[in-house]
């Protein structure tokens, strides 16, 4: 990975988007560098060189740009029992996940774009692999 603050400027500017070399820019960058190597580059399919896959750093400026918006945005804290899903529209209802099932995977904020990004590289930790596109398990790619 070499995601850079100067790069990340050039990327964000591309797109219409401003960032500023400072200390918060540096920092949101750091944990987002933290949030694609634990979220997508340890489970990259067999095969997939992470220092040749030309997603990650673009992924990580989409990353840092949601982590300088709110700092944290990835880590969030809480105890198993507050993961529920939306189960009934009218008086809103929650149903809470039981046991926490899903794991950490199912309770971390995620970017679509920068699953997106991924979809073609990396295994999902509940089955063999996700097809995004399906949403529904596949054997194989």
């Amino acid at each position: 990975m070499t995601a850079t603050v100067t790069d990340w400027i050039a990327y964000a500017s591309a797109r219409g988007d401003t960032v500023v070399d400072n200390a918060a820019s540096a920092a949101a960058l750091v944990r987002a560098i933290d949030h694609i190597a634990y979220r997508y580059l340890n489970r990259l399919l067999p095969g997939v060189d992470a220092t040749t896959l030309a997603v990650v750093d673009p992924a990580t400026y989409e990353a840092a740009k949601l982590e300088l918006a709110t700092p944290g945005f990835f880590t969030v804290t809480f105890s198993p029992d507050q993961q529920k899903t939306l189960t009934g529209v009218g008086d809103i209802k929650w149903t809470p996940v039981a046991g926490g099932k899903g794991g950490f995977e199912s309770a971390t904020p995620t970017s679509t774009m920068i699953a997106a990004m991924f979809d073609p590289y990396v295994t999902d930790r509940d089955g063999p692999y996700f097809d995004f596109a399906t949403l529904g398990k596949t054997a194989a790619r």
